[in-house]
């Protein structure tokens, strides 16, 4: 927290279906909590906020819920959405007399009007400016990307929400697709996968244990990745039960969405004009985001479009370090 400042610093935020990044002007990423907030139904009182609110999804009475106010990398519930920015601004700019600059990212593909509640909320959360970028040309910047040189660059960022495909050149963003899936799709056939073959009932978070212990974009090599126990209620008997899940099992549930990921690369690369086609052959396709970190994705990728693929340096902080850089750089913030 930052006390009592001559002036505000501005701040960069990563606001993520799943987790909040924020970025702080001269001092780089300062938070890095889940986008979830727990509130009493009955009174509408914010109980808790990120990592402490993360802790009671699943584990609440019945008058309170932990719930994730964005969907689809866009704003589902406004007043939550709004209380949890209110969180994370103020417990960075402390006692602050003035109110930062605050630059946001958002999907490619959301609309006007979806853009304005994102900029209404952080106003509302305490901004003196708000600003929006969209998330893959912020990913581009934070993974150190040519973006302002006349040279074509290819970036994917995988989020919990949506995965956006975009080609960058001359400071601004060529052609790009922003698809409603993510990390989330990926956990609801893993939850489903286990409920259909098992007939066990697993929550989010265990679908996420099984994805980061076990997933592989690549079916053929998940078998060395060997297997793990979960726990789960038992759909027939309504008891708790154990079973052991391999990995290729996780690899097949989620190869539906992966092709899905795959199958938005392509049409970006069938849209590209040719001359930064070939700069994409000749630089790679770079992967950002949560899902980046899913096994042997880039080398897929990279075997269906034919090009190379690799993983930025610290996927899931590019689109926040790409505010930061942002903010600091005047023709970047004109653009």
């Amino acid at each position: 927290m930052v006390a009592l400042s001559l002036r505000a610093q501005n701040i960069g935020i990563d606001l993520g279906t799943a987790n909040t990044i924020v970025y702080l002007e001269n001092e780089g990423i300062v938070t890095r909590e889940p986008s979830v907030v727990a509130k009493n139904i009955v009174t509408e009182e914010i109980i808790a906020v990120g990592q402490n609110a993360f802790d009671m999804i699943g584990r609440t009475p019945e008058n309170i819920v932990a719930v994730r106010p964005m969907k689809d990398g866009v704003i589902a519930d406004y007043n939550t959405t709004t209380a949890m920015l209110k969180y994370f601004v103020q417990s960075i700019v402390g006692r602050s007399f003035f109110k930062p600059i605050v630059m946001i990212c958002v999907p490619s593909g959301i609309t006007d009007v979806e853009k304005r509640a994102v900029l209404d909320a952080t106003k509302y959360a305490g901004a003196k400016e708000a600003y929006v970028v969209e998330e893959p040309f912020a990913a581009a910047v934070g993974a150190g990307l040519p973006v302002q040189d006349p040279t074509g660059s290819m970036i994917v960022d995988i989020g919990g929400g949506t995965t956006d495909v975009a080609t960058i050149s001359l400071g601004g963003i060529v052609n790009s697709q922003s698809i409603r899936i993510g990390g989330d799709e990926l956990n609801e056939a893993i939850v489903l996968h286990v409920r259909k073959k098992y007939n066990l009932l697993i929550g989010e978070r265990t679908a996420e244990d099984l994805k980061i212990q076990l997933g592989s974009a690549s079916v053929e090599k998940s078998s060395a990745y060997g297997s793990m126990q979960v726990r789960g209620r038992d759909m027939v008997s309504g008891l708790p039960r154990i079973i052991e899940v391999e990995a290729v099992e996780i690899a097949e549930a989620m190869s539906e969405i992966i092709t899905q990921i795959i199958d938005a690369v392509r049409d970006v690369l069938e849209q590209t004009p040719p001359e930064i086609a070939s700069d994409v052959i000749d630089h790679g396709i770079v992967l950002t985001g949560g899902g980046a970190l899913l096994r042997n994705l880039a080398e897929v990728i990279s075997d269906y479009t034919q090009v190379p693929a690799f993983v930025a340096n610290d996927p899931l902080d590019c689109v926040a370090l790409g505010t930061g850089k942002i903010l600091a750089n005047p023709l970047l913030m004109k653009k």
